[in-house]
């Protein structure tokens, strides 16, 4: 009896040890796959992202073709302002196809003139507020019926960025110096810490009083260049028009807008001309040319998206002999 149930006990050992080893040998196998599978996924997605970051670069030579084509003036009804549509790329990407699979890739995106928005770089100079800009920008804030309070501060932090960032030629770049400060500036106070130069609109947060719901009402109408530009005429909104020119309400801007579309503005003196109160605007405020453009990518790869923004400076033919120049771009 007892050498019988020895042998049961023997053979029920053996039988959890196999199942253990099968269990052990299935987990090690089902192991191997699965680092097998993450490695061929990852080398996946390696190739999505570096085609379409070659995707992208093809959307920024597009551009750059397109902007090339310098006119006497920049206006919405040329040809860099002809939005790309949604373009299929299928058959220009080069991947192993599978039987029933359904592989997406498109581009689309458009290009916007960045000097139609209002440019926060004019608020200060040389870290000193501008009366005139700080006037333009308290009128946009009243337009949108936002507190008229955050002009003042927006430039303060601004001007005091402008004191903390390195030294520029002039041109947005480092190493030489700045313009002069202009007349009768008023002096900033000194910031509590450490002042942040302004790089992007999002900065504002740190502005006491700009709430994220505040931000978004100004951010379509705002932006950060790096250096100082007029603001477009021929491609603002009429909520900006209405802050270039004192006392000119909304629906006078609106007017403006759909005369321009008819007619767009070759030179400044007409743009004048056609305008009430023109002469209580500062001659460098506003232009009928733009040198700065930001070009908005929308690019789809199978199961990879990206959505890039670039900003693009178009140089003049007399000076630097033409072409253009990608300064920065943004991905998100």
């Amino acid at each position: 009896m007892r050498s019988c149930m020895r042998r049961q006990r023997q053979r029920g050992v053996a039988v959890v040890t196999a199942l253990l080893l099968t269990t052990l040998a299935i987990t090690i196998v089902a192991s191997l796959f699965w680092q097998q599978q993450v490695q061929v996924r990852t080398l996946e997605n390696q190739r999505l992202q570096l085609q379409t970051k070659w995707i992208l670069r093809g959307a920024l030579d597009w551009a750059s073709v397109v902007l090339r084509q310098e006119l006497p003036y920049t206006s919405l009804d040329q040809v860099w302002a002809t939005p790309l549509a949604e373009t299929r790329l299928d058959q220009y990407i080069e991947r192993e196809r599978l039987e029933g699979e359904n592989f997406d890739a498109s581009l689309s995106g458009n290009i916007v003139d960045a000097t139609s928005r209002y440019n926060l770089a004019n608020l200060a100079q040389q870290g000193q507020p501008v009366a005139e800009q700080q006037a333009i920008f308290l009128r946009l804030l009243n337009v949108l019926r936002l507190d008229t309070r955050l002009a003042q501060r927006v430039t303060v932090f601004v001007a005091q960025g402008q004191r903390s960032a390195p030294q520029s030629d002039g041109s947005g770049g480092p190493g030489g110096a700045l313009d002069p400060p202009p007349p009768n500036a008023t002096q900033v106070p000194p910031a509590s810490g450490v002042p942040v130069p302004l790089v992007q609109v999002d900065d504002l947060l740190a502005v006491q009083g700009m709430t994220p719901a505040i931000l978004a009402q100004l951010k379509p109408f705002l932006i950060v260049l790096p250096e100082k530009t007029p603001l477009n005429v021929n491609t603002a909104p009429p909520e900006l028009l209405a802050a270039l020119v004192p006392d000119m309400s909304l629906s006078e801007a609106g007017s403006l807008v759909a005369r321009r579309k008819t007619a767009a503005w070759r030179d400044e003196a007409t743009f004048l001309s056609q305008v009430r109160g023109g002469e209580g605007i500062a001659q460098e405020a506003f232009a009928v040319k733009s040198s700065w453009f930001l070009v908005q990518s929308r690019i789809r790869l199978d199961r990879a998206a990206l959505n890039a923004e670039s900003l693009i400076q178009r140089k003049p033919l007399v000076s630097s002999g033409g072409g253009t120049t990608v300064i920065w771009t943004r991905q998100n």
